[in-house]
């Protein structure tokens, strides 16, 4: 899986199998009952969290998100796995607040310049938080850049343990 040069900081992937649904899910469930030290896997239907955890784990540890479904035109004999790296829950979520309180500053900044524009008043302070904000979003993405690259190690002992269930 190629991720250094792409902009979305969630790396997606995709595999088709030839066996149905629950023996791939099978699998899943059958690894469960063995996973080795430094990995945890949640199993519902057709959805499986497979994360790191224990001593291995970090504020940027990836969590792999998968999701199994039947492959159209199969008769139901093909599996089609979408899987989705991403950070834990907790700081995706604090991540996502860290941009709204930036885009609602910008919003809220962004109308007071118009309006002191209209009433000839000064908007340099207005423009710098303006800017300021702009420069906020930029920072925010090269972190969650930075956060990609710093588990990108990780990612791929998630991808080769996953490849390992699967084969």
């Amino acid at each position: 899986m190629e991720t250094h040069n792409d902009i979305r900081l969630r790396p997606r992937f995709y595999k088709d199998i030839d066996e149905n649904i629950d023996s791939v899910r099978q699998k899943f469930v059958d690894y469960a009952k063995s996973v080795p030290t430094g990995f945890l896997i949640k199993i519902r239907p057709n959805h499986i969290q497979f994360t790191i955890q224990g001593e291995k784990q970090k504020y940027w540890s990836p969590h792999l998100s998968i999701e199994l479904e039947e492959k159209e035109g199969n008769e139901k004999n093909a599996t089609h796995i979408r899987g989705l790296f991403g950070p834990a829950q907790t700081m995706w979520t604090f991540f996502v607040f860290l941009h709204f309180i930036i885009a609602g500053i910008f919003l809220i900044f962004t109308i007071f310049t118009y309006s002191n524009w209209m009433l000839h008043q000064s908007v340099k302070v207005d423009f710098l938080i303006i800017l300021l904000m702009t420069i906020c979003w930029v920072l925010l993405y090269f972190i969650g850049r930075q956060t990609r690259a710093n588990g990108y190690g990780q990612m791929e002992e998630l991808e080769q343990e996953l490849n390992k269930i699967i084969s």
